[in-house]
């Protein structure tokens, strides 16, 4: 039997815990588009999660974050730097850009404050030095890669934490329930074991997904006279 040791499952816990201020809750991840268009309804919102978890967050930043604490754990700043970079140049419109460099700043400067280490201290410097764009799931990378949390429970805790923030949207949005969340929550967990399993073998060359759908919601949703969310 696996065991996971009791200090990283903690740091797993907080950092994927909705309570850790990384800018989630501001987020709807492209929901409020697809609500604002009438694309969605109570029933296609598991479905939308799944289709993001499989063909955005997996290839894109599950990928990332798996190949960035690789770099990590290697000191190898420069690829640190490079995957940054490509993750942000991957994203093709403003909107979610923004959104990951903001939840990555965040990220960043509280898990700097609350655990600090080496690791933390060196992509802080980079970031402030505008060196690298700083996205959300390279941010995390460097927080559980300094934490020592392994690659694949680091990529499987992200993503429950993206889910949790996709799923407290559709909750504000009144397009679910909290019991419906819940039911939806624990439907996608194989998805995300099966994300976790491919992102955690992905190469760097092949980072980077194909939502057009959702990347039409998204830019249209950037241009809305009115929301509740900033993505």
């Amino acid at each position: 039997m696996t065991t996971i040791p009791i200090p990283d499952l903690l740091v797993s816990l907080q950092l994927s815990d909705s309570a850790f201020p990384s800018g989630f809750s501001t987020m709807s991840h492209g929901l409020e588009g697809y609500a604002q268009a009438h694309a969605v309804d109570r029933g296609g919102v598991e479905g939308l999660l799944k289709g993001l978890l499989l063909h955005s967050l997996g290839p894109g930043d599950a990928t990332a974050l798996a190949r960035a604490h690789d770099a990590i754990q290697a000191g190898d700043w420069a690829r640190v730097c490079l995957i940054d970079h490509t993750l942000f140049a991957a994203k093709l419109n403003a909107e979610m850009r923004r959104a990951s460099v903001r939840s990555g700043h965040q990220i960043t400067d509280v898990a700097l404050e609350a655990m600090s280490g080496p690791p933390l201290y060196e992509w802080h410097r980079m970031v402030t030095a505008e060196e690298t764009p700083g996205c959300q799931a390279v941010a995390t990378a460097v927080a559980y890669a300094s934490a020592g949390v392994p690659i694949q429970q680091a990529v499987a805790s992200d993503l429950s934490a993206f889910s949790v923030s996709f799923l407290g949207a559709a909750l504000r949005l009144r397009l679910l329930d909290r019991r419906d969340v819940q039911v939806v929550l624990h439907a996608v967990g194989p998805t995300i074991a099966e994300v976790t399993e491919e992102a955690a073998r992905r190469p760097l060359e092949d980072l980077g997904g194909c939502v057009p759908m959702a990347d039409v919601m998204s830019a249209q949703h950037e241009r809305a006279q009115g929301r509740l969310f900033a993505s």
